[in-house]
């Protein structure tokens, strides 16, 4: 997340707040330090952006203060918010905040909406590795080297590839080419026990493995 991100972040936290939050607990939602937190709030306040408060005390946004409309028509928002709660069941810590920051925008925006109601039961959030990074290697084109568990309990380490990540209603499924078997490879997360990233990339060649293993897998 950049600077430009990152401050838009804390006015968004701020306008969702009826009371004052501290730089730690701004720096905890956004994972930096506190000392970023009072670097951002000071640029804000000298864009004129109506934040009252100080270090040690806590932030607050004064009412009033509007960002440019969401434009979305009923059926869009509708369509976006069932999204944005389908995401609880997906067992993918990082998207399921990045669904509530959304939502927030969303209520500070148009207003709450609480006539659509979509069930929490899903994935199991893993314990083991953290599905972010695996969607970022993807992003990366950034080879992973995992640890993984079959059925029967056995573990191998292999090298891979990752392409695309499969989310079905019980569990989450990671697409790579494995260059143990030199072929393309569906891993359950929840049966991969380690995972760490290797210094190698294979950029320019994720949209055609990914072509390939649509082609393979369909």
């Amino acid at each position: 997340m950049n600077k430009t991100e990152r401050m838009f972040e804390i006015i968004q936290i701020l306008r969702s707040h009826t009371r004052s939050v501290t730089a730690e607990q701004l720096a905890t939602e956004l994972e930096v330090s506190v000392r970023t937190i009072y670097r951002d709030i000071q640029a804000l306040q000298s864009m004129r952006t109506p934040i009252d408060g100080e270090a040690g005390v806590g932030y607050l946004m004064r009412s009033g203060y509007d960002l440019p409309p969401i434009n979305f028509s009923a059926n869009e928002l509708e369509a976006i918010v069932v999204g944005l709660n389908l995401l609880t069941r997906t067992g993918d810590r990082s998207l399921q905040k990045a669904a509530k920051s959304v939502s927030n925008k969303i209520e500070s925006a148009r207003g709450k909406i609480d006539s659509l109601v979509v069930s929490g039961w899903g994935v199991e959030i893993p314990e083991e590795v953290d599905i972010e990074i695996f969607r970022a290697a993807i992003r990366s084109e950034q080879k992973l080297r995992i640890q993984y568990r079959d059925d029967q309990g056995n573990e191998t380490r292999r090298r891979i590839l990752p392409v695309a990540m499969v989310y079905y209603i019980e569990v989450v499924v990671l697409a790579a080419w494995c260059e143990l078997r030199k072929d393309f490879r569906h891993f359950r997360v929840d049966r991969i026990v380690q995972c760490e990233v290797v210094n190698q990339f294979f950029r320019t060649r994720g949209a055609t493995l990914r072509q390939e293993w649509h082609s393979t897998s369909h």
